[in-house]
């Protein structure tokens, strides 16, 4: 889970097996400390259907609103305002030599070097 700057604030490494959807429910539950002011949740279509909403508003609180940002015509290109954000933050993870390709034998290295690339992000931005 990114912010609208595209910051982490939320970080959740799985198998291949985790479908995205469990993938960002276990993020949420992982940082739920963290994730306390969080008012409103924006969602690809990926996410769309109750069982997502419902399990984000029994993590985060029942005040949060889950909105999905949806294509308006398939097959046309649009820029769909806010979608964006979270392929930016990928391509910023990207440019680190080590995340572009998974070479870790552990879940817990991934993360890790994950936490260190949005790290040497905040740095270099403050």
């Amino acid at each position: 889970m990114v912010d609208a700057q595209g910051f982490a604030h939320a970080v959740a490494v799985t198998t291949a097996e985790v479908t995205d959807r469990k993938g960002a429910v276990q993020a949420m539950n992982r940082c739920k400390a963290n994730l306390g002011k969080v008012q409103s949740v924006l969602a690809d279509s990926g996410y769309v259907g109750q069982p997502f909403a419902q399990a984000v508003k029994e993590t985060l609180g029942e005040e949060v609103t889950v909105q999905i940002a949806k294509r308006s015509e398939l097959h046309k290109f649009a820029v769909i305002p806010k979608r964006w954000v979270v392929g930016r933050s990928f391509s910023w993870l990207d440019k680190n030599r080590r995340l572009w390709k998974n070479c870790e034998r552990t879940l817990d290295i991934s993360l890790q070097f994950i936490h260190l690339a949005f790290l040497a992000l905040l740095l270099r931005r403050s």
